[in-house]
Parts: structure tokens; C-alpha cells; sequence
């Protein structure tokens, strides 16, 4: 008994008894040679030629149409109705089934020909076009909807999966169902493992192709891999030579045909072609918002943290700012900053005034003999004044005198006293009253003539 891995090789030699070559170069608007290759084939034979990949023309538009053609012999020359730098997949059958001869991976249209007169220059489309739901997602061991209008279709459709690189199938159809806003259709499930690059084809009695093309990427499902669909008979990748030989697979006959596995690229491409209507390239809409959104999420994202950590650091700066600040002193002035800086330094409470001593002054006075002080000199209004003048400079300065108080200007000081012992009764009794300033006219009296009036009274 065989073991269980040598199941899909046997079933790739089975299905491929036979196989094909591409023999010369493909070209814009020039014919295509193919040949068969080995034994088994039964003819008629079809070639299938699917556009693959982008348009190369200008905003994308999308001339390609998918090209099936019929032959009995072992070779075949067609016109191939391709632009320069588009890529394309070709499927050969035979009469016992769709893609016994293989599948190509994806060849490239060299440039060189100047013949741009097998295609258009507008964009074209399918005449039985159909979707899937979920649409542009193709899940391993997921079941999705295929759907058409019925009223377009020319008999029963029917649909096939092709894996550039690979192997090529036909997909069965269980009782259609007629679904509101769905048309008529039916289940699949996937039987094609994650990574790999499938394209859905469909056509009817007029022939396969005309429903165009969905080229997709087959997904892991989100809650994990599923496996239950899978056996060794289910479609793969080639794990060998693909079909179709040696030909170019990148610009200006750069590269040939790949061996391995064939993964194609990481996002979908979505390409509807038709025999008999052209092609139809879509957008994959939910990559692209996914994309969108995501990075619209990032950028607020980000901004918001930048926006965070700025006013965060300015928080911090000021709060620095106000524990730095220093105690303003508004009773020193500029030239103090040093020292009051150094009493802060030590630890020292700041000081709103500078104390000075009291000095004596020199005696200017002189006392008669009887023991009584009396003034030699009469005191001017401004000698009155000096001392009250000088203590008023003291108190309101704002600045420190390096060199000390300054010196004390004479004052004289006139003393009242009581006119001695009590005498007798019958004496003449003295009475003192204060100046009453009747001869001072008011308003231009001086300090001067206050203090000459009250020297007057004292004597």
C-alpha cells in the first residue's frame, strides 16, 4: 500500500499525462505559439489565456480580454490581443476534463511591437458578470456564495478555480438557490490552502471566460485554521515545473517559468475579463478602508500622545520656573542684589530695614550759674527740623550706606523750666501761656517765626 504522501504526486501525474510549452516570445498584438507536450491528451484541445496582475495602460484601464481558444492538433498560434508589460496565465484542456494540461504561472508581454490595434482604449467588461459573498475574501475550508443574474446567462454557468502555477479545477455546483439582492447562485467551500493565489472564472454556453475574472489571496479564517476541507486531492500549487515551459515572466524577457509553489502577492487583485466583453478591474474596497481607517486611527494616535507629552513637559518647566523663583525685596534696590543674595545663601531671613544706633549729640548748650540750662543760641526752623529730617532720610531709604549713618548736624535745645522755689503769697505771681500766633498771618508764616515766638514766651 502507497503511503499518504505520495497520494499528490501521483495525482499530479495523472493530471498532467501531457502538458504544453510556450515556444517563442510573447508580444503585443502578435500571435502566441503553444505546444503540446507528452502523451494522454485528448483532443480537442483549449487554450485559456487570463489576464493577470494590473493593466500597464494609463489610469489603469483594463483592454485585456480573456481569450479561449480551441485546437486539434498538438500545437497552436493565436493572436494574442495583450499590451506591452501585462501579464497573463494560460490553462490548457483537453475533452476529459478543464486544466489536464496545466497552468503557467504568470508571463510578461515583452515590448518590441508597435501594434496596438488588437485592443481598445477603452474599458471593457463582462457579459455574465458575477460576485461573491462575502465579497473579495476567499477563506480556507469557508463556505462563500456564488451568484449570477439569471436572465443573462445562456444555459447553466458554470465556474472554475485556477491557481497560476498550479492546478486548474472546475468547480461543482450544488442545487442553485435564488436569493433576494443575490440572484441565483450556490455555496462552495474553499478547499484551497491559506497563501494561496486563486482566480474564479466562470462562463456558459458561449464559452469559459465570459463571466471575466477574481483574482484572490485564500485567507486563514480569524478564529484559526481550518483543515477539515483539505485532503491530498485538493487543489495546490505544482510542487515541481509548472506548465507552459520556459517563457518570459518579467520586462524584456527577464526571468522564466517559476518551479515551487506559486503564492502570489499579499494583497488581492480583482479582474473581471470576458471572451466576447473584455475585462473589468475592480478595487478591493475593504483592504483599502481597512488601510484608511487604520492609518487615520495611527495618526490620531500619535497625535494625541505628542499633544500629551508637550503639555506635560510645559507643566514641568513651569513648576520648575515658580520652586526657582526668588523673594522679591521691594526695600532694596539693584545694588543690593549681591548681598541679598548671599543672605539667602547662609540661610538668612530676608531684611526689610537696615538698624542704625542712636548717637549723642555733642552738648550745645550751657548752664548758668544758678544752675539753670539755658539755651546760647536760637534754634533756626531748619535746625528745628535736622534731626526729624534726618531720622524721616533713615527710615525711608531704600539703599544701604556702605560707610554708616551719616553724622548728626548741631541741634540747639531750648528747655522750659519752672521759675525756682514758690515765693511769698503777696509776690507778683508769673503766669505762662502758650503763644497764641496772633501776628502770624495765615498762610505765610514760616517755621523760623514759630520758633521765635516760642523762645519769646519762655523768657
Amino acid at each position: 500500500m502507497l503511503p499518504l504522501a505520495a497520494l499528490p504526486l501521483l495525482w499530479a501525474l495523472r493530471a498532467h499525462a501531457y502538458s504544453f510549452s510556450i515556444t517563442n516570445t510573447p508580444q503585443q498584438c502578435q500571435n502566441l505559439t503553444l505546444s503540446i507536450t507528452g502523451s494522454g491528451g485528448t483532443p480537442p484541445y483549449t487554450a485559456l489565456v487570463l489576464p493577470y496582475g494590473a493593466s500597464p495602460l494609463p489610469n489603469n484601464t483594463e483592454v485585456r480580454r480573456i481569450q479561449d481558444e480551441t485546437f486539434d492538433g498538438t500545437s497552436a498560434s493565436f493572436l494574442l490581443a495583450y499590451p506591452s508589460n501585462s501579464q497573463f496565465v494560460v490553462v490548457v484542456s483537453d475533452a476529459t476534463g478543464f486544466g489536464t494540461g496545466g497552468t503557467s504561472t504568470a508571463a510578461q508581454v515583452q515590448t518590441g511591437s508597435s501594434d496596438s490595434s488588437c485592443y481598445g482604449t477603452t474599458q471593457v467588461a463582462p457579459v455574465l458578470p458575477f460576485s461573491t459573498v462575502p465579497a473579495n475574501q476567499l477563506v480556507q475550508c469557508s463556505p462563500i456564495r456564488i451568484w449570477w443574474t439569471a436572465s443573462e446567462a445562456q444555459g447553466t454557468p458554470q465556474f472554475y478555480g485556477i491557481i497560476p502555477g498550479g492546478e486548474s479545477f472546475h468547480i461543482p455546483e450544488p442545487a442553485l438557490t435564488t436569493v433576494t439582492a443575490e440572484g441565483t447562485g450556490f455555496n462552495w467551500s474553499v478547499p484551497v490552502r491559506a497563501g494561496t493565489t486563486v482566480i474564479l472564472t466562470g462562463g456558459d454556453n458561449r464559452g469559459i471566460g465570459v463571466s471575466g475574472s477574481i483574482t484572490q489571496n485564500v485567507q486563514e479564517g480569524i478564529s484559526g485554521t481550518d483543515n477539515s476541507c483539505l485532503n491530498a486531492t485538493s487543489p495546490s500549487s505544482t510542487p515541481g515545473t509548472p506548465a507552459g515551459g520556459m517563457y518570459p515572466t518579467g520586462s524584456n524577457g527577464a526571468g522564466a517559468s517559476k518551479t515551487g509553489s506559486q503564492t502570489g502577492s499579499a494583497s488581492a487583485t480583482n479582474t473581471s475579463a470576458a471572451a466576447g466583453g473584455g475585462s473589468k478591474s475592480k478595487t478591493n474596497i475593504g483592504a483599502i478602508v481597512g488601510g484608511v481607517i487604520g492609518g487615520i486611527t495611527a495618526l490620531i494616535v500619535a497625535g494625541l500622545l505628542l499633544l500629551f507629552f508637550a503639555r506635560r513637559r510645559r507643566f514641568h518647566e513651569k513648576k520648575g520656573r515658580r520652586n526657582t523663583a526668588h523673594t522679591v525685596d521691594l526695600l532694596h534696590g539693584d545694588g543690593d542684589g549681591e548681598e541679598h543674595d548671599m543672605a539667602e545663601a547662609r540661610g538668612e531671613l530676608p531684611q526689610f530695614y537696615q538698624p542704625e544706633p542712636f548717637l549723642v549729640p555733642d552738648p550745645t548748650i550751657a548752664e548758668s550759674s544758678d544752675g539753670r540750662r539755658q539755651s546760647t543760641q536760637t534754634s533756626s526752623g531748619d535746625a528745628l527740623l535736622g534731626a526729624h529730617a534726618h531720622q524721616s532720610s533713615v527710615s525711608t531709604s531704600t539703599r544701604k550706606t556702605p560707610a554708616g549713618p551719616s553724622a548728626m548736624r548741631p541741634v540747639n535745645i531750648i528747655q522750659h523750666e519752672d521759675g525756682g522755689e514758690e515765693g511769698d503769697g503777696d509776690g507778683e505771681e508769673t503766669i505762662e501761656l502758650p503763644p497764641a500766633y496772633t501776628h502770624i498771618k495765615k498762610g505765610t508764616g514760616s517755621r523760623a517765626n514759630v520758633a521765635a515766638s516760642e523762645a519769646d514766651v519762655g523768657h
